[in-house]
């Protein structure tokens, strides 16, 4: 038996001697693995050889390599055999283990098996739950007694609880939805845009649910407390049932407090009352659950480590085929180095967002992202005084239901920097924003949005804002529909918000969605070639700083004078004045009017066409534009909205547009 292992070792080694001069060095990692075997067998070997045991094993083999100087032209394969990982820490890597453009580091999963990567660990021993008043169908679990000691906070990025791979609900009430404020309590003169409410975190509520709460060691309320895209979480510190008050824990929320908005509590053991909710008492370590299904053959996870995989000045490693998931905090973290590539991947389940990836030339391609609890993936790279490009790209990735725990500003996409690109992708199911983004020269083109901003008004499911130099930015084919707001209440597409200027919006398609096109009181920006359908209206511009939002200018303007740079940005000189002509002259005349800005060459049919402030209105170029005149869609009733040759549009100068080409390439 040693023998015939003996034989199988020497002849993989020889194997791997005589490969190709290009062929990659493949190491094996499996559950069933030995870390103190070589880890070049795929399977184990009559116990005498076989893959390796841990990720970090492989690791510190491909830096053994490394440093003798023994790297294979071809890089290195880790191949994962299936399973499920649990990780005791994150799987971290260093400049050290990286590849080379020609001669990479892949970690990637066996062909055909399913790698799962887990940032958390199993809970078993259940047993009824012996606490008065709980429904029969909660169990409990002793967490201590596993050696679970550590909760983290209960308001986000402390443990989640995973039933069957799908995250539970921390007890909540109402169990869907929200109530709303009845009144604010002290009447403190304070106000936004005339609008009143109050500074003091006192509010007063309807009905006596809070009765249930007295005895309760930590409630939270989580609320939208004064506008409809600010939601904050907040301790409980008093409730008068006498007077119907909450009183919440200071500092107040930074809007402050209206009546009408709208918020749920949660976090109590008295709220645990439907199927899929759980509550850790703290001081106890004791773990409540309604199972939503049979515990008999179900599994169990609290989620522990605070990410799966970091990577600190890395270059050419690529992570393929994996599904990374449960932990509390970033899926994939990347800071520095140069061409990482995550590709292929489901990133579920976390508590924080899918992946941060900072550095140059990095990417996220054919992933699927879900059920993360911030936004999907980010995006920084490049130097904005500079103007060099990152080179970092999203494509071809399926984002959906995320913002699970946090709730706004969390985007499926985000981008900052210079010169990212965002192609192919399909985003939707979130109550926020799709993509939002910060820098210049940005390329967001073919992607397919819809049903985002469920849980938020004045916000765009493409967003960015309040910079006059931020400019070079392209937003292209996209196909965007279905994104009415909170309770229908209406929303908006593109947002080019405060001044935001110099974007360029062209050959999109837009279907019911209302405030499509958004010029927040910008500058040089195009709204050309779009195709707005049922749009309610499809056209947003104002002058806003010329009156209400002048301060934002008036600080800009003051900085120019004071430090000569505008948002920070040497405006008037190279790299800015020669990329950017229309940069030079912005401050001599009218720097706060909505000037430069042209809409030429779009169709609008069905909703209606423009919402433009009549101050602005002199101030816009409209040209060729198609109104309430049928586009003569290929084929409108199954969403086939390719214009037919005997469109009108044709005859006005208007481009074809790839909308079968919009969206997730198959």
């Amino acid at each position: 038996m040693r023998r015939y292992g003996l034989v199988l070792f020497v002849l993989a080694l020889v194997a791997a001697a005589f490969a190709g001069a290009d062929e990659p060095l493949r190491l094996y990692v499996s559950v069933s693995g030995n870390d103190a075997w070589s880890g070049r067998l795929a399977a184990a070997a009559w116990a005498a050889d076989g893959p390796f045991a841990a990720l970090e094993r492989a690791r510190d083999e491909v830096r053994k390599l490394k440093s003798a100087g023994a790297m294979p032209a071809g890089g290195v394969e880790v191949v994962i055999r299936g399973g499920t990982y649990y990780l005791k820490q994150p799987f971290d890597l260093t400049a050290e283990d990286s590849g080379t453009e020609s001669a990479p580091v892949v970690y990637m999963a066996h062909p055909g098996e399913a790698v799962r990567l887990s940032g958390a660990v199993t809970v078993t021993n259940f047993a009824p739950a012996a606490t008065e008043g709980l429904p029969s169908e909660v169990m409990q679990a002793d967490l201590k007694a596993q050696g679970i000691t550590d909760y983290g906070p209960p308001e986000g990025g402390g443990a989640e609880i995973f039933f069957n791979d799908t995250p539970m609900t921390l007890s909540r009430w109402p169990n869907e939805g929200f109530v709303k404020i009845a009144d604010i309590v002290v009447t403190d003169g304070h106000q936004i845009h005339g609008i009143p409410g109050s500074m003091t975190p006192q509010f007063k509520y309807e009905g006596d649910r809070p009765k249930r709460w007295l005895n309760e060691p930590a409630p939270w309320l989580h609320g939208y407390w004064f506008w409809d895209w600010s939601d904050q979480r907040q301790a409980i510190e008093k409730i008068d049932t006498e007077q119907s008050i909450i009183t919440l824990k200071p500092p107040a929320h930074g809007y402050g407090y209206r009546k009408g908005q709208w918020y749920y509590a949660f976090n109590m053991l008295s709220e645990l009352d439907a199927p899929g909710e759980w509550y850790i008492d703290r001081d106890r370590g004791i773990l409540y659950l309604w199972p939503p299904q049979d515990m008999a053959a179900a599994t169990v996870a609290v989620s522990m480590l605070p990410s799966v995989v970091t990577m600190r000045d890395v270059s050419h490693v690529t992570l393929r085929g994996l599904t990374l998931e449960m932990c509390r905090g970033t899926g994939v973290t990347v800071s520095g180095g140069k061409g990482v590539l995550v590709t292929a991947c489901t990133i579920r389940n976390l508590g924080g967002s899918a992946s941060s990836l900072s550095g140059e030339g990095h990417g996220v391609s054919d992933c699927e992202v879900y059920g993360v609890g911030g936004g999907g993936i980010s995006l920084s790279g490049g130097d904005r005084v500079a103007l060099t490009s990152g080179g970092m790209y999203a494509d071809n990735n399926h984002i959906h239901d995320y913002g699970r725990i946090n709730r706004m500003y969390t985007p499926g996409i985000s981008i900052g920097g210079v010169g990212a690109r965002v192609t192919h992708n399909l985003i939707h199911n979130a109550p926020h924003m799709a993509i939002g983004f910060g820098g210049n020269d940005h390329l967001i083109e073919l992607n397919e949005i819809h049903h985002v901003c469920l849980e938020s008004n004045d916000a765009g499911a493409i967003y960015s804002g309040r910079d006059w130099t931020m400019r070079g930015n392209i937003i292209r084919y996209n196909y965007m529909h279905h994104v009415t707001g909170f309770e229908n209440r209406g929303c908006v597409g593109v947002y080019l918000d405060d001044m935001f200027a110099s974007a360029v919006i062209y050959g999109n398609v837009f279907w019911d969605v209302t405030r499509a096109a958004f010029l927040g009181g910008g500058r040089d920006c195009t709204v050309e070639n779009n195709i707005f359908i049922d749009c309610k209206p499809a056209l947003h511009v104002d002058a806003r700083a010329l009156n209400w939002a002048a301060y934002h200018a008036d600080g800009w303007i003051k900085e120019s004078q004071e430090k000569g740079t505008l948002c920070g940005m040497a405006y008037n000189k190279p790299p800015y004045s020669t990329r950017y002509p229309r940069l030079i002259t912005i401050l001599d005349k009218e720097p706060k009017a909505p000037e430069g800005n042209v809409i030429a060459r779009n169709i609008c049919w069905g909703g209606t066409w423009d919402e433009v402030e009549p101050v602005a209105r002199p101030y816009l170029r409209f040209e060729d534009n198609i109104v309430g005149e049928d586009p003569l869609f290929v084929d409108a009733a199954r969403q086939d909205f390719t214009l037919s040759s005997e469109s009108p549009a044709w005859r006005v100068g208007f481009r074809p547009v790839p909308f079968r080409k919009m969206g997730l390439r198959k």
